[in-house]
């Protein structure tokens, strides 16, 4: 540092020069150590917990980082919209990236993300249920790691069940069957409510009946498209019939999450498709069902097992990031054992390790956590293909189409696989 003054002509014999030299050198050492900061682009919802929880005990055990976590839209297409801006604009300004799972391959199919596989051995990623850790991976490459877990699942009433002597429903034909003995004893008004609308929950919805039937809508290995299909055509023909025979309210085909939740919470129905969300709400104090629900993974045809739609969250890091060591040990504590532990404890979300769903802290405070760990071991990826948004976006048009009966079951998916297969020739 002398050497350098000198030469640059600032370093002079004196008491002037001595008091000088210290002001450079502390200033250089402070700006040395002030702390790293990687930012964080989540919905608005989940960003308190975050704050309040994860991120303030990472930066006491890491006083050279700070998270800044930036608050999104609760939406999360249009988070994604500002991840993809950022990205196409470069140098987005994101150095950790928190993907819905089907984002995964479009980021990393465009060169946004980091490659991690070789920074996690397969024995860690064995401490993750396998489908969270087959959602993070892009041909064959791990872009993400699991940070919390989220399927879709089948709720019951169990009071409803017990009064008319009936047993949870295995296959599609017992739940029609159970319906309609609720009905017909005036135990409740309806039967089955699942999501409707045109968007993408509808997709998430559906392609659990398509796996209880044995149909597939992309093969991601082959691009294979199964929509034309009979078993295709079987999927959409059991929603209309749950609507057709009364089972199903008229409205179904207009309603997302949050309608069929509540329609399920005020007593109206006996049977709910939804996420993990729905079980802390309708076990709240003054909650008509309070006590009375379960849960199971979505039913299936004879001899086959429903599917359970993988949603949930993991972090990736920025291929733009300068700080890219730092990133990674955020994610490492993130995704630990103990941190996904607390996280769980103090916010709700839903595991994405395995041993958190059995352990003994987290089931007292939900004791439905080793059944959700059942329907996780069934859960299901949409195509992991980088047009996910594209032909997403053409399963909903046919299918929505089909439901409400403006055009045929058979008709809608013969279209939507034909669009579905030129998307896929584009490359």
């Amino acid at each position: 540092m002398q050497r350098f003054l000198r030469k640059q002509g600032f370093l002079r014999v004196g008491v002037f020069s001595t008091f000088f030299l210290g002001i450079v050198l502390y200033s250089w050492i402070a700006l040395s150590q002030q702390p790293v900061t990687l930012n964080l682009l989540m919905t608005a919802p989940d960003a308190q917990p975050w704050q309040q929880g994860i991120v303030r005990d990472f930066e006491a055990k890491n006083p050279d980082i700070r998270i800044n976590i930036i608050e999104g839209p609760n939406a999360t297409n249009l988070l994604e919209d500002l991840y993809t801006s950022a990205f196409i604009l470069g140098d987005s300004p994101y150095d950790l990236i928190n993907m819905d799972v089907i984002w995964t391959p479009k980021f990393a199919a465009a060169g946004w993300l980091m490659d991690l596989t070789d920074r996690m051995s397969p024995e860690e990623l064995e401490a993750f249920s396998d489908a969270d850790v087959e959602g993070s991976r892009y041909e064959g490459r791990l872009y993400r790691i699991p940070m919390r877990s989220d399927v879709g699942m089948l709720y019951y009433r169990t009071d409803l069940l017990e009064q008319a002597g009936l047993e949870p429903p295995e296959t599609f034909a017992e739940l029609i069957q159970a319906s309609q003995t609720l009905q017909q004893k005036d135990l409740v008004n309806w039967g089955y409510v699942w999501q409707g609308r045109q968007y993408e929950g509808l997709v998430a919805m559906f392609i659990e009946i398509l796996e209880g039937f044995g149909g597939f809508w992309v093969n991601p290995e082959n691009l294979e498209v199964g929509l034309d299909r009979p078993e295709t055509v079987q999927a959409i023909n059991f929603l209309k019939d749950t609507v057709a025979q009364g089972i199903s309210p008229p409205g179904v085909t207009t309603y997302q999450e949050e309608e069929t939740r509540r329609f399920f919470q005020s007593g109206q129905a006996a049977f709910l498709r939804n996420w993990p969300y729905v079980w802390p709400l309708a076990q709240e104090e003054g909650s008509q069902i309070q006590g009375r629900i379960a849960i199971k993974p979505m039913v299936g045809s004879a001899g086959r097992t429903g599917g359970a739609c993988l949603g949930g969250w993991g972090l990736g890091i920025s291929a733009t990031t300068r700080h890219p060591e730092e990133a990674w040990r955020a994610i490492q504590f993130f995704t630990s054992e103990e941190a996904q532990k607390n996280f769980v404890l103090n916010a709700g979300f839903v595991p994405s390790r395995r041993s958190l769903f059995t352990d003994p802290d987290i089931v007292a405070e939900y004791p439905h956590y080793p059944q959700l760990l059942e329907v996780v071991q069934q859960a299901v990826l949409r195509p992991p293909i980088a047009q996910y948004a594209q032909a997403s976006d053409i399963l909903q048009r046919y299918l929505s189409g089909a439901l409400t009966n403006r055009m045929t079951p058979e008709r809608a998916m013969q279209a939507a696989a034909n669009e579905t297969r030129r998307l896929l020739s584009r490359g």
